[in-house]
Order: C-alpha cells, then sequence, then structure tokens
C-alpha cells in the first residue's frame, strides 16, 4: 500500500493564496463604490395623518419610486417573498452556493436551464445595474452581490430591493406599485395581491397591469399562488389553503394602472420645499377634512369668480393641540390664468381689521382699556395719516367692546399708540408670525388696521392663542415636529377670554346676511378683515374643535367691491366650523366661567373707569386681577351752583349764596370740537359765576395737533392758505386757550374750537396756554416736498 506524503508547503501556499484573494476582495468591496443609482433620489410622499399618501412627486429620473421600509410593507408580502425567491436569504453572503448547485443539477437532470439561482441581493444587482445575461455579467453580479452584503445590512438590502424591484414602465417598487396597482399602500395587502405583486417582476414587461396582459398576469399569479400555498408561504391563519386559492383566483387581476395620488398639492409643494432631502412627509393633515375645506372653497369659486375674485386660501387647525388638519393654497392649482400655484396660505397679506382682537387683549392685559371702558370714535390725524371707519362714519363715544364687534378703526388706532407699536410687533412674532419687515421704525399705527403683511397660517396661530387659555401653540403639520420651547403666554386666560366675549356677539356689521337666517354653528368666535382698497377679505375665529382662517383676495392685487370679509369670507369660515362639527348634540357653551384670573370690580356705569363720587350709577365687571382699571372717571363731575343764579361756585365764593352739588358730565374737547362741526351739541357744566375761579384743577392743555413727531411737506405752487395746519389741544371744561407760534400770538379760542395756522419752511415752536397759565409746547419741522 502507497503512503500519501502530505505536502505542507503546498497546501500552504494553497491556503495563502486563498486569503490573498479573500482579501483583495474584501478590499474591493470596499474600494469599489456602491452602484451609483442606490442612492438615486426616490419619490417624494406627502401623506395624512392616517399614513394614506396624499400627494406622490415623480422622482428626479421620472419614475414612481417610493421608498419601503420593512415597517410599511405588508409581512406577509415578505414572508411570501422570501420563501419564492430566496429563502436563505438571511444566511448567504449574498450568493448562495447550496442554491447554485442545486440549480446546476436541476438544469442538468432537465437538460435546460429551469432554474437560476439568483438570489434577491443578486437580483437587486439587475435591476440597479442590468447587464446581457452572460456568464462574466453573472461573475460580476456575484461580486455585486457579497459586496452589497459586506457593506450594507440585510435590512438595508430588502428595503432597497423593495424600492426597486421593477413592475413595468416607470414604476418601481412595492409601495409604488401598490398604489399603481390597487390603489392603496402596501402595509396591508391580500393574498391575491401578493402574489399579484411577486408575478410581475418575473416579467415585468409581459404581466404589467394592461388589458393585453390581463390573462398572462393571471396565470401567473394564479401559479405563484398556488406554490406559495403548497409551501405554506402564503398562509391565512385559520383559513384552509384550498379557500384561499379560490379567493386568489376569483379576484379579478388590474389591468390598467391607478393615478398616483394628487391630493393638497400646494401644501405638498410648500411642504418638500421646506424640508429638502425628506422622503416622507408625514402631515398631520386630515383626508376628510382636508377634501371637505377644498369642496368648500371650490364650490364657492365659480361665484367669486364672477365677482373678480380669483383666489382663496384656508388654514383649519385643531385648537387643543395645535395641528393643522387642512391646508388649501388656492382654488385651483392648475389655473396658470389667475396664479393658481401661489402658495396662499403662506403668502402675506395685509389683514385689515383681523388684528384687532390682540390689540383687545394685549390692552386688556395693560390695564389700558376693559370691555366697558368708553372711547372716543372721532377723527384724528397722526401727521399724513388720518384713519377713517370702514363705513366712513364716526360713533363719537362707543364702549371698548362695541368697538371690537362694530370694527371700528379709531378707537384701535389710538390703543396702539398707548400700547407701543414695536411692543405690539413684538406679540405678533411670539405668536408665530415670522413676516414683518425686522426695520424697527418700518410700521406705523396703522398696523392697527392692516398696515402690514402676515400669511393665513401666522394668523391662525393668532386666532389659536385667542381660543384657548393665551398661550401660543406652535403650529405643526408636520408629525416629527415637536415643540421647540415651552408654551409662552400671549395674553392672560381672562383677557383671551374677554376677548371671545366680544367675538362672539351676533348683532355686528360683519355678521353675514345669510347666517341671520340659518344661524351660526355653536360656540363660534370669529372676527372679519377688509384690506385698503377691497384687495383683500378675510374671516378668522374658532368653533368648538377647531380654528380656522379664510383668506380672498387676488394675487395681481387687484381690488374689487366684493372683497369684504363679511360678505364673503365669513360666509365660508361659518360653513367650514359648521361642516367640522361636531353634529348631532348639544353642545355646552365653552365660555359659561370666567378664568381664575378675572375678578369682580366695580366701575362706573356710564364710563367703565373707576368710578368717583360723582358717579351715582355703578356696576361690576370682570377684570384681570393684575390690571383693574386705576384711571377714575374723566366724565362725571361733580360741581357747587349757586341754587340762585345756576352758575358754578369755587371754594373762594360761596359766602352769601345758596348753593348745593350736583353732577354733570363733561366730555372731551376733541369730542365737543368734532360734534361742533357736525352741527351738534352736548349739555354742559353751568359756568364759573363772575369772581369766582375754580380751583383744585392743575391738569395742563395736551397738544393733539400737530402730533409729536411729525414733518409737514409743503406742495411747491400751491397756495399756502390752502396747506394750513390745525391747532388742537385737549383741556378741561373747554379752557380759554392761547395759541403762540414762534412766540407770537396766533389767536384765542376755546379748546373745543380749533385754530389754523399758515406754515413756512423751518423749524417752529407752537406753545397753547390756558387761562390759568398752564402751558403745553410742541415742536414743528416744515419742509418743502422734493
Amino acid at each position: 500500500m502507497r503512503r500519501v506524503r502530505f505536502n505542507v508547503r503546498k497546501w500552504a501556499g494553497v491556503a495563502l493564496a486563498g486569503l490573498v484573494l479573500l482579501g483583495a476582495g474584501l478590499v474591493a468591496a470596499w474600494w469599489v463604490p456602491l452602484p451609483e443609482r442606490l442612492a438615486a433620489p426616490p419619490s417624494v410622499v406627502m401623506a395624512y395623518r392616517d399614513g394614506s399618501p396624499a400627494y406622490v412627486f415623480l422622482a428626479p429620473d421620472e419614475r414612481w419610486r417610493i421608498p419601503a421600509p420593512k415597517d410599511r410593507v405588508d409581512r406577509a408580502y415578505v414572508r411570501a417573498l422570501l420563501a419564492l425567491e430566496d429563502k436563505r436569504f438571511f444566511q448567504h453572503p449574498g450568493v448562495d452556493p447550496l442554491a447554485a448547485l442545486r440549480a446546476l443539477g436541476l438544469n442538468l437532470s432537465r437538460g435546460r436551464r429551469v432554474s437560476g439561482a439568483s438570489t434577491l441581493t443578486m437580483q437587486l444587482v439587475r435591476v440597479l445595474e442590468p447587464r446581457p445575461r452572460t456568464f462574466t455579467s453573472k461573475v460580476i453580479e456575484s461580486f455585486r452581490a457579497a459586496q452589497l452584503e459586506a457593506r450594507l445590512s440585510k435590512q438595508e438590502v430588502l428595503e432597497a430591493y423593495l424600492q426597486f424591484v421593477p413592475y413595468g414602465r416607470n414604476v418601481e417598487g412595492v409601495e409604488a406599485a401598490a398604489l399603481a396597482y390597487f390603489g392603496h399602500t402596501a402595509q396591508h395587502l391580500s393574498p391575491a395581491e401578493i402574489a399579484t405583486l411577486l408575478a410581475v417582476p418575473q416579467n415585468p414587461n409581459r404581466r404589467f397591469p394592461s388589458p393585453e396582459n390581463r390573462d398572462r398576469l393571471r396565470s401567473a399569479r394564479d401559479d405563484i399562488a398556488r406554490r406559495l400555498l403548497e409551501s405554506g408561504g402564503l398562509a391565512v391563519e385559520g383559513v384552509a389553503a384550498d379557500t384561499v386559492l379560490a379567493e386568489v383566483r376569483a379576484t379579478t387581476v388590474p389591468d390598467v394602472l391607478t393615478p398616483f395620488p394628487r391630493e393638497a398639492p400646494h401644501a405638498a409643494v410648500w411642504l418638500k420645499a421646506q424640508r429638502p432631502g425628506e422622503t416622507w412627509l408625514a402631515t398631520t393633515l386630515d383626508a376628510g377634512t382636508q377634501r371637505f375645506v377644498e369642496r368648500t372653497l371650490g364650490e364657492a369659486a365659480r361665484r367669486l369668480d364672477r365677482q373678480g375674485i380669483h383666489n382663496g386660501a384656508a388654514v383649519v387647525a385643531d385648537r387643543e393641540t395645535g395641528e393643522v388638519r387642512a391646508l388649501v393654497g388656492n382654488f385651483d392649482f392648475f389655473d396658470a390664468q389667475h396664479g393658481g400655484q401661489i402658495i396662499g396660505f403662506a403668502t402675506p397679506r395685509s389683514p385689515g381689521s383681523a388684528l384687532k382682537p390682540l390689540l383687545y387683549a394685549l390692552g386688556i392685559d395693560q390695564g389700558l382699556v376693559g370691555p366697558e371702558t368708553l372711547v372716543p370714535d372721532i377723527p384724528v390725524a397722526y401727521g399724513g395719516y388720518q384713519p377713517r371707519n370702514f363705513d366712513g362714519r364716526f360713533l363719537g363715544l362707543v364702549r371698548m367692546e362695541s368697538a371690537l364687534s362694530q370694527s371700528l378703526n379709531l378707537p384701535f388706532v389710538r390703543l396702539l399708540e398707548r400700547l407701543g407699536v414695536e411692543g405690539f410687533l413684538g406679540s405678533l412674532r411670539q405668536a408665530g408670525v415670522n413676516s414683518l419687515d425686522p426695520r424697527p421704525g418700518h410700521y406705523g399705527l396703522s398696523a392697527a388696521v392692516g398696515g402690514l403683511e402676515l400669511t393665513p397660517l401666522e394668523l391662525t396661530g393668532v386666532y389659536l392663542a385667542l381660543a384657548g387659555d393665551g398661550q401660543v401653540r406652535p403650529l405643526r403639520v408636520l408629525e416629527q415636529d415637536t415643540a421647540s420651547k415651552k408654551a409662552q403666554a400671549l395674553v392672560s386666560p381672562g383677557a383671551a377670554w374677554l376677548t371671545r366675549q366680544a367675538l362672539a356677539l351676533r348683532d355686528r356689521p360683519d355678521f353675514p346676511e345669510r347666517r341671520r337666517l340659518t344661524g351660526l354653528p355653536a360656540r363660534v368666535h370669529w372676527k372679519t378683515g377688509t384690506s385698503f382698497g377691497n384687495r383683500d377679505a378675510w374671516a378668522a375665529g374658532s368653533g368648538p374643535k377647531h380654528t380656522a382662517v379664510v383668506w380672498l383676495g387676488n394675487f395681481d392685487h387687484a381690488s374689487s367691491v366684493h372683497l369684504v370679509g363679511a360678505e364673503n369670507a365669513a360666509p365660508l369660515l361659518f360653513d367650514i366650523l359648521e361642516g367640522l362639527g361636531p353634529r348631532g348634540t348639544a353642545v355646552q357653551e365653552e365660555d359659561a366661567a370666567p378664568p381664575k384670573d378675572l375678578v369682580g370690580v366695580e366701575v362706573c356705569a356710564y364710563s367703565g373707569h373707576l368710578p368717583t363720587d360723582a358717579c351715582t350709577q355703578r356696576k361690576r365687571v370682570d377684570a384681570v386681577r393684575t390690571a383693574v382699571p386705576t384711571t377714575p372717571c374723566p366724565y362725571h363731575h361733580r360741581v357747587e351752583v349757586d341754587v340762585v343764579s345756576g352758575l358754578a361756585v369755587g371754594p373762594g365764593c360761596r359766602d352769601g349764596r345758596k348753593t348745593e352739588s350736583r353732577v354733570y358730565l363733561t366730555w372731551p374737547s376733541s369730542l365737543r370740537r368734532w360734534l361742533a362741526e357736525q352741527q351738534r351739541q352736548l349739555p354742559e357744566p353751568p359756568p364759573l359765576a363772575p369772581g369766582c375761579v375754580a380751583g383744585g384743577e392743575r391738569d395742563t392743555p395736551i397738544i393733539l395737533s400737530p402730533p409729536e413727531g411729525q414733518v409737514a411737506l409743503l406742495i411747491p405752487g400751491m397756495n399756502t392758505e390752502e396747506q394750513k395746519i390745525p391747532l388742537e389741544a385737549e383741556a378741561a371744561h373747554d379752557r380759554e386757550l392761547t395759541w403762540f407760534v414762534d412766540g407770537a400770538v396766533l389767536g384765542t379760542a376755546k379748546a373745543a374750537e380749533r385754530l389754523w395756522w399758515k406754515p413756512s419752511v423751518g423749524t417752529h415752536d407752537i406753545l397753547v396756554t390756558d387761562d390759568r397759565g398752564l402751558t403745553a409746547r410742541r415742536t414743528l419741522v416744515v419742509r418743502e416736498r422734493q
């Protein structure tokens, strides 16, 4: 017997060569770049809050290809896929030697090629880098498969396959195929759908859904279902295999492709631009709410078009969470004539009067006004700015709550003057308004009545704070967004509650005519706005569960007499809030009890100010605990009157007279001046008796015109007689006022009267003094307009 000698050197050399080749392979696997197409950007998908796709974009390479994370694909499909195509997927390194040997034996026994032994990883390589079916290609594919397995996890390889597997034409991936074939995602699939999705990739060109491929697809699907049921790869728990197969065969195969979802296009385009690089935009939008709001605006669009209104937008948010439920950017995304693709909910426009509720709440919080506070609604000029009410009329004195419910302009311009423009802008920024110009001094007092711009989305944030406890709730459009900071108080709960009370009043000019017959939804507080020149119409408010904003206008800034908030925007707001419910059950009033930071305080029943001993009628009102009224009533005055003559007497001239104390109403000089111009008079307290001097009053005059900081501009060529400047002052008891300009006497007049001065270029010193010698001074600069 011959003894076989073991050649150590020979086998050591073989082992060494093997290790060298293995090392070289590993180096090549990491040195050679992965298939370039593996990094091809997929389709971007915007999804509703329930996970269903709302809008699918074409991928940059003009293919429908949606990322398919394993958790978004039905597990039954994945089990069936592995059972059919690659049973040892989780065991082999990309190439399966056992499968290759089995395929070789089967092909030799049959005398023809009946099995290819390609793994899922090798199939993925062929999809990413198509090559002719040759032995050389097989070797390259094997290397590429091993490379993918070396550099990617099994999970990543499987997800790449699920994303790139071909389904005919330009449809790739199981998620895109499920949408195109069945109209829903791959998260839940029936056995027939699973078998269909497994059949097409085996021969995409001859099996994708079409009338010509119907029979081939049905035959392949049924055969795959039968084979999988025999091997247990398509088993349905509790259902016999024969029953499942019969159900599969009874199901029709798709023969046309379902169009990909293209809903909420403005929201999709906007979010895609906001989040570049993200492929699955999981939003808080609710499919039913979005479709309802789109339908509501779409139905109104035909009527509005005849009125010269071609664009509109709407935002609906959950008032408890701040999650946005609907975003409508325009009437028609494809209306090229009227800028249909402009994203209206993110486009800044003038809000008209829609910001007055915030001013109202801020004024309450600072103790400047209360709902019952009497405020003047009379003409006033701030340099070249002369605000007017929407209807051109003025009401004289009104309660602040009425000023808000009737949307008067002058009281809110005056309130903004007291609050400060920059402070008001800071509150808007705190509420999430980012569209404002950052330059200091850019905005003036017209900001109270629409002299700035913000988006419907930003206005929603303001009303969302007012609808709750005054807390700013950041709006959420994407599920992954979380509040970056704690909620901040925009206004106090009490101020927000008092504001809602005023906004819930229904006997108002902006109450829609149609709703006078049909009524309003329960628990609605709202405000309308109309911008200068009738270019924007707004309505904003809250119902039981939602806060909504509606904007109407034209993106070319064309005006229309019908662009009035109450006429067209408010009815749409109420239709939306009513349509969103709740319905069918009585709704408990949300504001039945005031919040704990409100206290009952006693005020003058007439003026709403702190009552003096002259205020004989008083009432209790709610006020924020930290901002109760502190200003005494300026309208009621107790006057000592000579009973015989009816004239007022002072402390130094009562001797020998029979006097009594009487209460009189007095009004500001500016109000009396305005009434006199309207040929109207108010009763006044009696004048002082001869020889009597009033005592104890040291109120100095207050110059109203010209206002502080005004620069007057003279128009060249116009007679200065036609450019006179009014001189006006406020003084108690309509005192005699003497006016001086640059030290020279201009004239004397009652405080309720106005003097006119003919200006000249230069810097002028204006002084007014009353009959007690109390004075006020102002500097006025006059320039010639260039």
